[in-house]
C-alpha cells in the first residue's frame, strides 16, 4: 500500500504526541506539524499520522478560537 501524503494545511493526529497539528510541509522522511494553537513545529512520522476525525476538528476549532480570543484581549480570559 502506498504511503498517503498529507497536503499542506491538513489537520492530522500524531499518536506519538497524542496531539493534533496542521501539516506545514514535508522534509526528508518527516512531516512537519504545527500545533492548532500555533507555536513551534515538530517532526512526525508520516506512517503514523492520520486525518483528524470530525470530533477532533471541532475540538481544534474551539482551541484555536480560544487562543485567538485570548491573544486579542491581551491574554485575559
Amino acid at each position: 500500500m502506498a504511503k498517503e501524503r498529507h497536503s499542506a494545511g491538513a489537520l492530522v493526529h500524531d499518536p506519538e504526541r497524542d496531539q493534533l497539528g496542521y501539516v506545514m510541509g514535508h522534509e526528508g522522511p518527516y512531516v512537519q506539524l504545527r500545533p492548532v494553537t500555533g507555536g513551534r513545529e515538530w517532526d512526525a512520522d508520516p506512517a503514523l499520522i492520520r486525518p483528524a476525525t470530525d470530533e477532533e476538528r471541532l475540538t481544534a476549532l474551539q482551541e484555536r478560537t480560544r487562543a485567538l480570543n485570548s491573544a486579542s484581549s491581551g491574554g485575559i480570559l
